[in-house]
């Protein structure tokens, strides 16, 4: 992973190799194209909260390395847009939470300005919301109809059986084994949501490392018990 220019550093699994994109296939090789540096205007994706739309833009720059840069304006808001001064340097700037600005007018010109910098410079921008451009509650028309422009994907969540096969792609990438019957017990045992079921697996992989232990049912069993939280 590249060090990003801001003292931020992408999540080690924020890769496209560990996202499983059954449902948003198009959004995901549209991400993959404008991380190559191939030609495209950029995008806007939007979707519920833990439906990957971080994950897809740390895998941006991931793949794009310096050429890029990530900003979660979640963490970022109350530094003010002066955090957006140069980034039209970069190729691709990828801003997540960009509904957390909406209604700042300080925010909001600073984002218009970055659009604007950024297509003078042949840079792109992609955009992650939980709503569309026009629903996000932006108060400069401008910048609305400037985001509006942008390619839009909604990032579609997975069902059930999609979460078995996305928490079993995670933990390859992990080098670890996780059963399809161990699998569907953590799904029925944890909150459903994939930012959660990711967050145990990261405990099972710490636990099981420790325990020099398999992912079976019963030892998963025993972590749980131990650690319900």
């Amino acid at each position: 992973m590249s060090q990003l220019a801001l003292p931020l550093r992408l999540a080690d699994h924020a890769v496209f190799a560990s996202f499983l994109d059954d449902g948003n296939e198009t959004l995901v090789a549209t991400l993959t194209s404008l991380a190559a540096g191939e030609p495209g205007p950029g995008c806007w994706m939007w979707g519920a909260e833990a439906t990957g739309k971080t994950h897809l833009l740390q895998a941006v720059c991931d793949r794009a390395g310096d050429r890029s840069a990530y900003l979660p304006l979640a963490m970022l808001d109350a530094a003010g847009p002066e955090m957006l001064e140069g980034l039209a340097s970069r190729q691709l700037v990828c801003i997540d939470d960009a509904d957390r600005v909406a209604g700042d007018g300080a925010w909001e010109m600073g984002l218009f300005t970055l659009f604007n910098e950024l297509q003078e410079a042949g840079g792109r921008l992609i955009v992650a919301a939980t709503a569309t451009p026009r629903e996000c509650g932006f108060t400069l028309p401008d910048l609305a109809s400037r985001m509006s422009r942008l390619p839009v994907f909604h990032v579609h969540a997975l069902d059930e059986s999609q979460r078995v096969a996305a928490l079993q792609l995670r933990a390859r990438h992990r080098g670890l084994e996780l059963p399809d019957e161990t699998a569907a017990y953590l799904i029925r045992r944890s909150r459903r949501d994939m930012a959660s079921l990711y967050g145990l697996l990261d405990k099972l992989d710490l636990e099981a490392l420790r325990a020099q232990r398999r992912l079976t049912i019963p030892f998963v069993r025993d972590v749980l018990q131990k650690d319900p939280g």
